[in-house]
């Protein structure tokens, strides 16, 4: 991010977009670097149009693009490190260690965390610890700052992506919102569905009173529409039951609120499930909802399949139940098989990267060091032809000067007649073709 050219806050700013933001919706650049500004505050200015972008209107949703200008209205003072460079968060030792222990699989586009339960994935009112703020660990040395390309609840363990670079991030991005990604759930919940394999149909609004953090199905026409499916794994009596869950539409809280709204809420989901959703006995009260498996296209060409084990309440509520464990890897979604020549194409770009990172630093700077001298050319040898070709030219030797034009007479040859016949005589037509016809009367 460049230094503002207006810091007042009592006066029109100017902003320039930068790389770490590709990409990023403008009401999500808000919540970066203007965490004062609310969002009905970004929309207020969208819609009136006090918010631009390189001088023209912009909408809540408009992503911005590296280099843009973005011009702010007054109101809110600049948080501390806007004017310069973003300075790295400085982490614990108790940090690094977290940081690392999350870590399922990366690569040079995307880092797949298991994410424990009760660490949030974003920061928010009172909350310092999240996974956002941990991101800086994972960043490259002068390399562009991971980031974010969809969220879990604070309660929720398993798979979170995140992507390396601007461009990763974008990618990913697509997929998700193009319902490309496949994301598998497991939970436990407070007794047994009476389907077992069904689809949940139910449109979800944010819950009036709230202030957005609880949802509620909302029938009446304005709610979203909602899908879910779920699959029974196994069942303990009537007690609880084991469910794999599928969301094919990312609405806050969905899971939790259509099994809920079903009768059978997640075991530890008081928000939603109240007392009811609660078991008696040893099983722990934290909320037993895990993201077990993500499937998504990677932007080298193959499929990232990552599968995260289960925290430490959920697998001993698994075996106080009775269940085992790898009855849940039997899913409808085969494992995605590797194509070996995807994996040597991706072995053969990052090789030829790190060629060009390493000659990219024997690079030296103009003037730095005199260039050494060029060895000197060996003469060619000259092969003079002979031959006098037919503008009077010797092939090898200097071009011969043509005798120079008596005065008078005119320049090439008369006009009408072809080359070749001289002035004043008839032109005869080639035996054998026949006279032109005269032309008739018009």
């Amino acid at each position: 991010m460049k230094p503002p050219k207006t810091t007042a806050a009592d006066a029109v700013r100017q902003f320039i977009v930068g790389h770490d933001d590709e990409g990023v919706r403008l009401d999500r650049w808000f919540k970066r670097h203007l965490t004062e500004v609310g969002f009905a505050t970004v929309s207020r200015w969208a819609r009136t149009g006090q918010i631009r972008v390189d001088g023209k209107r912009a909408d809540v949703d408009t992503r911005l693009s590296a280099g843009q200008t973005l011009r702010v209205p007054p109101g809110g003072a600049l948080p501390p490190g806007l004017g310069g460079a973003r300075e790295r968060t400085p982490l614990t030792d108790e940090q690094i260690a977290q940081v690392e222990a999350m870590v399922l699989t990366q690569d040079r586009a995307a880092i797949v965390l298991n994410k424990p339960p009760g660490l949030a994935t974003q920061g928010g009112s009172g909350t310092f610890v999240h996974v956002d703020g941990l991101l800086d660990a994972y960043a490259a040395e002068n390399g562009p700052r991971p980031r974010l390309v969809h969220r879990l609840d604070k309660d929720t363990s398993g798979v979170l992506l995140i992507a390396r670079t601007p461009g990763s991030a974008a990618y990913f991005a697509r997929h998700f919102a193009g319902r490309g990604a496949r994301k598998i759930y497991w939970a436990l919940v407070v007794g047994i569905p009476p389907i077992n394999d069904g689809m949940i149909e139910l449109p979800l609004s944010k819950q009036p009173g709230t202030g957005g953090e609880k949802m509620m199905v909302d029938e009446s026409g304005a709610g979203q529409t909602a899908r879910t499916r779920y699959r029974v794994i196994d069942r303990a009596g009537n007690r609880a039951a084991w469910v794999e869950l599928q969301p094919l539409t990312g609405r806050t809280h969905q899971l939790r609120v259509h099994m809920a709204a079903i009768g059978h809420p997640i075991v530890g989901d008081g928000k939603y499930g109240g007392q009811a959703a609660f078991l008696t006995g040893t099983i722990s009260r934290k909320m037993h909802l895990h993201a077990r498996r993500l499937v998504i296209p990677h932007p080298e060409g193959d499929t990232l399949d990552v599968t995260a084990p289960l925290p430490e309440h959920f697998a001993t509520g698994i075996e106080q139940l009775g269940f085992t464990e790898s009855d849940g890897d039997l899913l409808l979604l085969a494992p995605t098989p590797k194509d070996p020549r995807v994996a040597e194409k991706r072995a053969a770009r990052a090789h030829s990267k790190d060629i060009r990172r390493e000659r990219k630093g024997e690079r030296r700077k103009r003037g730095e060091e005199p260039a050494s001298p060029k060895p000197a050319r060996k003469p060619l040898r000259k092969v003079v032809d002979k031959t006098v070709g037919k503008a009077g030219k010797v092939l090898g030797a200097p071009r011969a000067k043509l005798p120079a034009k008596p005065a008078g007479k005119p320049l090439g040859r008369p006009v009408g007649k072809p080359a070749g016949v001289p002035a004043g005589k008839p032109v005869r037509r080639p035996t054998g073709t026949a006279p032109r016809p005269p032309r008739g009367p018009r």
